[in-house]
């Protein structure tokens, strides 16, 4: 590939999401936080950043995953990242953040005639690494175009196209940590019931998803909690990304005055949790 890309994130999926670029024959600028966190990609040939603006070519592609909104906003907003993207410039931001927080990003994007995709992430690290990654986008069409095959060599086994309209993409991921969280915790308590009662976890789980509930977020999980509740662990999650983003949930849905019951326990459950 002749076209060189930013990459500004370099964590659990940010990492093997770059390193899929790598493989793919792009070449690299990267930049993250921690400069340690980029030592396996410059051993392999890319260019290690040391602001973020550093990371874009005029007229290029810059792609972002980071923790939050304000860690996105600061990138957009540090200095030169914009100007030097400048026109026909498209940044893919990636990281789950509120819809609100795509559109003004977007539109700043505007002033400088470079343009805003999001394509938020559905996947785990090892998802990354097997190239089994969801990417829902939104943005103008041609620029969703443009990045596609980018996504694709990050490690998306399928993109979902959500129209024109930023902020769409972002709903649909804090949708999708929604489910997923009411669903963990199900199943925590559910396997958690069983095994008080004396039937194996593992042996419920293996049958309800291979029926009932035959899908990868009850495979994978069911298998991770039912171990977890056999071996007397509570914690459902190790990370405290599913607290942030159900709080990002809830903050969207009230935005519309849309009832968040199930989210508002979820978050309480979750915030007990961590």
């Amino acid at each position: 590939m002749s076209e060189t890309i930013g990459f500004i994130g370099l964590g659990l999926l940010g990492l093997p999401m770059a390193t899929n670029l790598l493989n793919a024959g792009y070449s690299l600028h990267v930049y993250n936080r921690t400069a340690s966190k980029a030592d396996p990609l410059v051993a392999q040939g890319a260019q290690l950043a040391s602001r973020p603006a550093d990371t874009v070519t005029s007229g290029g592609i810059v792609a972002s995953i980071v923790w939050d909104d304000a860690a996105l906003e600061s990138i957009v907003m540090s200095e030169g990242f914009l100007e030097r993207l400048g026109p026909g410039g498209i940044h893919i931001a990636m990281s789950t953040v509120l819809p609100e927080t795509s559109r003004k990003l977007a539109a700043i994007h505007a002033k400088d005639g470079c343009v805003y995709v999001e394509a938020p992430i559905f996947g785990r690290p090892e998802a990354a690494v097997a190239h089994q990654l969801w990417i829902p986008f939104a943005g103008p069409q041609q620029a969703k175009e443009r990045v596609r095959p980018l996504l694709e060599a990050m490690g998306a086994q399928g993109i979902f196209d959500f129209g024109p309209e930023v902020g769409a993409a972002t709903l649909v991921k804090l949708v999708g940590n929604f489910l997923i969280g009411s669903a963990v915790y199900s199943m925590r308590e559910a396997l958690s019931m069983a095994e008080k009662n004396g039937v194996d976890p593992k042996a419920v789980i293996d049958m309800l998803t291979q029926t009932l509930l035959n899908a990868p977020i009850y495979q994978s999980y069911g298998k991770r909690i039912a171990e977890a509740v056999t071996a007397g662990q509570t914690t459902v999650f190790q990370s405290k990304i599913p607290l942030k983003d159900t709080g990002l949930f809830e903050k969207t849905a009230q935005q519309v005055d849309s009832p968040t019951p199930i989210a508002s326990l979820l978050h309480n459950l979750m915030n007990s949790d961590a």
